[in-house]
């Protein structure tokens, strides 16, 4: 094993250069690099603050903390936590390569609450085939991350400015690793998806980055941004016995409050969220307010930043998978109550943004509509249970996506290129971890978050034939995903066309290769419609404004 000493922000680090068995080739591995100052005591809930210098050469063997969770999505092995989390990790080819190569970083999922950069759902294997850099990294979720009282102490968003502070790292640094910091990739899935397009629009991220690709998750998702945040936080204080009304000491006392006991809190503030069997996320991004000494990450709305804000020049890549709704049961442990619920209330139906723009009576007359054009008449049981996946599917993932891109689209500034995921292998197992085949007995649907297997290595990657079904999805998923890295193209060929508002192109990823036009047309035209007639805000007419 040959180590290798590279110079960073903070001093010199030691890293590892270790063989890739997939195709006979060596790569250098730099694990659990600190890219901020440790956001623990009087720095939880706050922006990150610059990494502090060391002393002699660091090693970069072993990855760093992650921020401390309960994971209820992935189930992965358990590594070590601390809120002493702030560390991202390197993986290059060629570390003094003749030409700088692209740069492709990495924003995990799992819903604002789990996850992490770490290699038991995100090894490099695959990708640096491609002759890329790979950067993952760890940033503070769930209340550490996203907690937010309003306030210049605990203004929100931390999570979300933990990124751009590792972006802000890889555009100082990444040249030693032999990477190129002006042809730089954000890339995520799911919540890293939606983060991904929060750079897009956000102040903050503005130059660090070129090219970005936003995989089953965007700003315009119902569960991308959080209502009612400063309430949220005061229920938590409360419930942990803080009564006080002073914006200061309620901050004080959140900040010393045990690691443990504000973990996983669940913050509903009406009788409805707290009995609804229904999917929530109580943390996530907010609209900052403004104070004179607190950078903001993101305000507004999305609508409105996407058409006004949206980084012009940037290369965009996104799309959604095929059966996108198969993660209901990892969302909702009690399926069986839930769906019993959605046979009883036809509010259960209705977005939360438009049950809080009508009455009760209209709230139940659009449930059933919604109801009757997904389900119909019959009641929801096991053997109609797909209907219900493509009802999840519309309403809290796919709908938004194109929503997003029909909107960024409109403005002509960007190239965007939309795709449709419905590989179908062996590598597809989050149907059958979700919980998924209680809905849709096929396993080898394209469920959400299965397109991580196509790019990364991880703990339940095993090796297949050279001609084998896996190994060549995988190779065409990568090549799709480094070529967009390097040329700003997925298919420099040109293949793969531009997403225009006129014939709505797109390119289906299953065995094939399939252009298509106008996707999932008649849910969008339902929900166009839902929205134009209910939520005026949020339809589609602002592009016509």
């Amino acid at each position: 094993m040959t180590m290798v000493e590279v110079q960073v922000t903070g001093g010199v680090i030691e890293g590892q250069q270790l063989g890739n068995e997939y195709d006979g080739t060596h790569y250098y591995s730099f694990k659990g690099i600190p890219y901020a100052e440790p956001p623990v005591g009087e720095l939880r809930f706050q922006a990150p603050k610059p990494v502090r210098s060391w002393s002699g050469v660091r090693s970069a063997k072993d990855f760093g903390p992650v921020c401390p969770q309960i994971d209820l999505l992935f189930r992965t092995e358990n590594p070590l936590v601390s809120e002493d989390c702030l560390y991202l990790n390197v993986y290059s080819p060629d570390l003094t390569p003749k030409k700088p190569k692209a740069v492709m970083v990495w924003i995990h999922g799992g819903g604002f609450f789990c996850g992490s950069g770490n290699d038991d759902l995100y090894g490099p294997k695959y990708l640096l085939q491609h002759d890329v850099v790979l950067v993952t990294i760890n940033y503070r979720i769930g209340v550490f991350g996203f907690l937010c009282l309003d306030t210049e102490d605990i203004p929100g968003n931390a999570g979300m400015k933990d990124q751009v502070a590792a972006l802000k790292w890889v555009k100082d640094n990444i040249s030693n690793f032999g990477g190129d910091p002006e042809n730089v990739t954000i890339f995520g899935e799911s919540a890293g998806g939606t983060s991904v397009s929060f750079h897009l629009v956000s102040p903050m991220s503005k130059g660090l980055f070129k090219r970005a690709i936003m995989q089953s998750g965007v700003t315009t998702n119902c569960w991308s941004e959080v209502t009612n945040a400063r309430k949220r936080a005061l229920v938590l204080a409360s419930s942990l016995g803080c009564e006080s009304d002073d914006d200061k000491e309620i901050a004080k006392f959140l900040k010393t409050c045990s690691t443990e006991s504000i973990l996983f809190p669940r913050l509903p503030l009406t009788f409805s969220e707290g009995r609804r069997e229904y999917p929530e996320l109580y943390l996530a991004i907010v609209s900052e307010k403004e104070f004179d000494n607190v950078e903001r990450f993101y305000s507004g709305d999305s609508f409105t930043n996407i058409l006004n804000n949206l980084h012009k020049d940037v290369d965009i890549m996104m799309g959604y998978m095929e059966h996108e709704g198969l993660i209901f049961p990892a969302l909702t442990p009690k399926t069986d109550k839930a769906i019993k619920h959605a046979n009883t209330f036809m509010e259960y139906f209705v977005p939360n943004s438009i049950i809080l723009n009508n009455t009760p009576l209209q709230s139940h007359k659009i449930g059933e509509m919604i109801r009757n054009f997904y389900i119909g008449k019959e009641p929801l049981t096991k053997s109609n249970a797909l209907k219900f996946v493509r009802f999840f599917s519309a309403a809290f993932f796919f709908y938004d996506i194109l929503t997003w891109c029909r909107l960024a689209a409109s403005r002509r500034t960007n190239r965007v290129f939309l795709y449709k995921f419905s590989c179908r292998s062996k590598l597809n197992m989050f149907n059958k971890v979700f919980g998924g085949t209680k809905l849709y007995a096929d396993e080898k649907a394209a469920c959400h978050a299965d397109d991580l297997l196509y790019l990364f290595t991880n703990i339940h990657t095993e090796r297949h034939p050279v001609d084998s079904v896996e190994n060549k999805l995988i190779a065409q998923v990568n090549k799709l995903w480094t070529d967009f890295a390097k040329f700003g193209n997925p298919t420099p060929d040109n293949t793969w066309p531009q997403f225009h508002l006129e014939d709505q192109s797109y390119l289906n990823i299953g065995k094939h290769l399939q252009v298509e036009h106008h996707p999932e047309r008649e849910d969008l035209e339902f929900w166009d419609e839902i929205y134009r007639k209910y939520l005026p805000a949020r339809s589609l007419d602002v592009i016509k404004q």
